[in-house]
């Protein structure tokens, strides 16, 4: 049974600790110091000539992700059978430092190639009957209208839209949940948002709309509660509060954004008592799947591992997962977020002053994060990204909407001192 196992990439047997264990990692400038942001900007390898405003978009990975990715890729290559004889004990360990990271346990985690392929997970897995409803807005983002759109078309569910604010700018966290709170039926199954909208960089309260769902969910059954599912990746590594802090039942995100984790994963983290209402999309390579199918029944597992897309992945980049965690995690999760805000405020202030730019993102922390879009009088979006880039050394860019704005995200690779250089670039456009 074990020559089958090993065989399938997958062993009962998990390796001792010293093979799994993380490697030192080589830092790009000199010895690490976590508490200096000189060296945290240090660990990138990003092209200093350039002030580096969009690098949350498919992240750099910072010194200590490059080894471990480079460590499990030199593996891999040299002996490739013997190294994933150690699957499930490698897929367990990211789930573990995931859940470490989130909150909850390692089997309320499921992996992922990126957002995207999380809500369509998600969404596509919901147990939704014809005629039951999700509720979500007209600011979401294409995955999660796409996702919505393709499961209506599948079993007759229906997707409704709210919208939350008129002028972004002035956009507030009350009249974002009033608004939430009205476009609730007795139909509504889901409610469906994302935590920092990619357009307009508002940021929902989700404490608040958490509370308010479980208000509305007061007196319903368990098969008909609304389960609040976010689309987490703008706020996941910005912001410092964790699914639990946060009230949700599903917290979907790429770990290649503002965490700065490997290219090409994510997770999604659910409640013990949401995941009990989703069912798996495609065949995981698991235990328990495996055991199943050799049954001939359906598997018994945790439904998050369940949910795990099968086939083979890029694991070099997977499983140097830990050490993303680590690496914020050693910063600090609330001086990232202050970092951040910091910098957003004071780019806010800038333009905020400047008659020829309409800033749409609210200049008020409580609904807003680290993105920071806008407008220029006659300008077009997209050739003020390559002005900016060819003429002042910045890296902006423009929002993926119908209608397009400047985009700006300030974040721990980028300096207080670089936001002024892009307020004195912005003001010369006047």
């Amino acid at each position: 049974m074990r020559g089958a196992l090993a065989g399938a990439g997958m062993s009962l047997a998990a390796p001792g600790a010293a093979a799994l264990a993380a490697g030192p990692g080589e830092s790009r400038g000199g010895r690490f110091d976590p508490g200096d942001w000189a060296s945290v900007r240090a660990q990138f390898p990003l092209n200093r000539r350039h002030l580096q405003f969009t690098a949350y978009y498919l992240a750099a990975h910072p010194a200590p992700v490059a080894a471990a990715i480079d460590r499990h890729r030199r593996a891999l290559d040299r002996d490739t059978a013997i190294y994933v004889e150690s699957f499930d004990a490698r897929q367990e360990a990211v789930r573990k430092a995931a859940a470490a990271f989130l909150g909850g346990g390692s089997d309320e985690i499921a992996l992922t190639d990126s957002t995207t392929m999380g809500l369509a997970l998600l969404y596509a897995g919901l147990r939704l009957k014809p005629g039951d409803e999700v509720l979500t807005t007209e600011h979401d983002f294409y995955a999660t209208h796409e996702s919505l759109r393709l499961r209506a078309a599948r079993d007759g569910a229906a997707v409704r839209r709210v919208r939350l604010y008129e002028d972004p700018a002035a956009a507030s966290a009350d009249q974002m949940v009033a608004r939430l709170r009205a476009g609730i039926t007795p139909r509504t199954r889901a409610v469906a948002v994302t935590w920092v909208h990619s357009g307009t960089g508002v940021k929902l309260p989700v404490r608040a709309v958490a509370d308010m769902v479980a208000d509305a969910n007061r007196g319903r059954d368990e098969a008909d509660r609304v389960l609040l599912c976010v689309d987490a990746v703008h706020g996941f590594g910005a912001e410092a509060p964790t699914p639990l802090e946060l009230g949700c039942d599903f917290f979907v995100t790429g770990t290649h954004k503002w965490l700065f984790g490997p290219r090409g994963t994510g997770v999604i983290w659910g409640a013990k008592a949401a995941w009990a209402r989703m069912d798996p999309t495609i065949p995981s390579f698991s235990m328990p799947a495996l055991l199943g199918w050799w049954s001939g029944k359906p598997p018994e597992g945790p439904a998050a591992v369940l949910t795990t897309p099968g086939g083979f992945h890029t694991y070099e980049h997977r499983w140097a997962l830990p050490e993303a965690f680590e690496f914020h995690r050693a910063i600090g999760p609330a001086r990232i977020a202050a970092r951040t805000r910091e910098q957003a405020a004071r780019l806010k202030d800038g333009l905020a002053r400047m008659r020829h730019v309409t800033l749409l993102t609210p200049r008020d922390p409580a609904v807003a994060s680290g993105l920071v879009c806008c407008n220029v009088t006659g300008r077009k979006p997209g050739d003020l990204v390559t002005g900016l880039r060819e003429e002042h050394g910045i890296v902006a860019s423009v929002t993926p909407y119908r209608d397009q704005a400047l985009r700006f995200g300030p974040s721990i690779v980028t300096t207080p001192a670089e936001v002024d250089a892009v307020v004195r670039a912005m003001a010369g456009l006047g």
